[in-house]
């Protein structure tokens, strides 16, 4: 319930149905099957696939040390298994946070996208995806999201606002030329 007060800011986005893309943004995945969270996004991207929002589905996360799969080919392996054609879908799989999968999905992205991640969560990607330049609009997942998750994600809105950037790969910023890739990197 405490992701109402976004209600009047992202309805809008809900009412059309002129999206290039659904992007869902990645969330952890435990032994090739999507997490709790994860889930949650690819449902209801998948939803609003259904409903004729966009054509395609774009699905971002990285592989975390360790890990066999990475989020993005995780979550669009569940996808097709619901239906959704192989020619709908682009799996971004090198990202390790949510700028990073913005960024690296930027080059891909043509026309307006909708963004599906958590609703504490989807504030803060709006203000990444309009910093990069990508035309976004939200929708917000709901969930039993923690007090915390909400305080930390204002944190990081307040971090943003203060106009300090994010820092791909934790504290050490890239070189300028390193930030865009040429093309998306392939699945194993």
């Amino acid at each position: 319930m405490r992701w109402l007060w976004l209600a009047p800011f992202l309805l809008p986005a809900l009412a059309q149905g002129d999206y290039a893309w659904i992007v869902v943004l990645g969330a952890a995945q435990y032994g090739g099957r999507p997490s709790p969270a994860l889930e949650r996004r690819l449902e209801a991207a998948l939803s609003l696939y259904q409903k004729g929002l966009a054509p395609r589905i774009a699905v971002a996360g990285g592989r975390a040390p360790g890990d066999r799969w990475s989020e993005g080919e995780v979550g669009c392996r569940y996808l097709k298994a619901r239906g959704v054609p192989e020619k709908a879908l682009l799996c971004e799989t090198q990202s390790q946070n949510t700028y990073e999968n913005l960024l690296f999905l930027r080059p891909h992205l043509t026309g307006p996208v909708l963004l599906v991640t958590d609703a504490p969560h989807l504030p803060r990607a709006l203000f990444l995806a309009r910093l990069l330049g990508i035309r976004a609009q939200g929708h917000p997942v709901p969930g039993p999201y923690p007090l915390g998750y909400w305080a930390r994600e204002a944190l990081y809105r307040f971090w943003l606002y203060l106009g300090l950037r994010p820092l791909p790969r934790g504290l050490k910023p890239l070189p300028s030329a390193a930030r865009i890739p040429d093309t998306l990197p392939k699945a194993p």
